[in-house]
């Protein structure tokens, strides 16, 4: 999927551990096939390849994880939108060849084709339409929580009490350590992503962290965000990270990137509101913001 993934089970017998992670292994490389776009028989290639032409059947789940995205896409107000593949990158490649930045007409241009309310689901016919011609989604802000979630499904149904399932840093636990102390999970500092910034102790809970230290670009000294609003075709600013902590990794995975779009006030707002989800904002001083459910050590 393109990312690092590393999974902890906590056991007496080390062969039946080892067992259970290829199982869950197994998972993660099933929902790949499903959901990769590097692979050209997903069903995420084939909705793709059909956009603005015809609707495409694909499994049920991939039905249900594109409605529980399509969700968090109207309460952040297209802030997270699957269709964001089809930015133009010629715009917005961050690498070292970009050295200005595109003007704001040509950056609105060049995303005119995010629109979650494009992407039409028939769940009689179990199949997906991208309405426009050149559309395309994606499921890099969602696909490895989910995957992180199944995989710890697949765990726990094989006797599993103890674990992380560690999806490049958005992850997911349950139980306790050997010494039945509570997983201790630590907040990347965004200047220096090597170090902790704070840490918070974990108990049945996923986190997840997007922050401008993971991809940018430098022009003129200022430093641009991988992170495009799809509203404006431009990198945020004024966020260095965001990490947020709830239930499953799955949504934790989706929000992190919309809240930093949204920014300060409108993502913690939005979190205020929602049930067993928590928040933490780095700011572009490093002036860190929690929601009031945060307790860091």
């Amino acid at each position: 999927m393109g990312n690092r993934f590393e999974i902890t089970v906590v056991a007496a017998d080390a062969a039946w551990a080892s067992a259970c992670i290829a199982a869950a292994v197994a998972e993660i490389q099933r929902i790949e096939q499903l959901l990769s776009t590097y692979i050209a028989t997903s069903a995420t290639n084939q909705i793709n390849a059909a956009a603005g032409i015809m609707p495409v059947q694909v499994p049920a789940e991939v039905i249900q994880l594109i409605q529980r995205a399509q969700h968090i896409s109207a309460i952040t107000q297209g802030a997270f939108d699957l269709s964001y593949g089809s930015v133009d990158k010629r715009f917005w490649n961050f690498d070292q060849t970009m050295t200005v930045l595109p003007d704001a007409a040509s950056a609105k241009a060049a995303v005119r084709l995010i629109n979650f309310k494009n992407i039409i689901v028939d769940t009689q016919a179990a199949t997906v339409m991208l309405k426009e011609k050149g559309m395309r989604i994606g499921f890099g802000g969602i696909g490895k929580g989910y995957a992180a979630d199944k995989a710890k499904q697949v765990l726990q149904d094989l006797g599993v009490e103890s674990g992380i399932v560690n999806a490049s840093g958005d992850l997911v636990t349950w139980g306790k350590q050997a010494d039945a102390s509570p997983w201790t999970i630590g907040i990347a500092h965004p200047d220096k992503a090597d170090l902790p910034f704070s840490k918070l102790e974990l108990n049945n809970m996923a986190i997840a962290t997007s922050g401008n230290y993971e991809k940018y670009v430098l022009i003129d000294g200022v430093k641009y965000s991988h992170t495009i609003d799809p509203h404006t075709g431009y990198p945020i600013q004024g966020i260095k990270s965001v990490s947020v902590i709830c239930p499953h990794a799955e949504l934790a995975d989706a929000l992190t990137t919309p809240i930093s779009i949204m920014g300060l006030s409108a993502g913690m707002y939005m979190v205020n509101q929602l049930k067993d989800v928590a928040c933490i904002i780095i700011d572009d001083e490093n002036k860190m913001y929690t929601t009031d459910n945060i307790h860091l050590l």
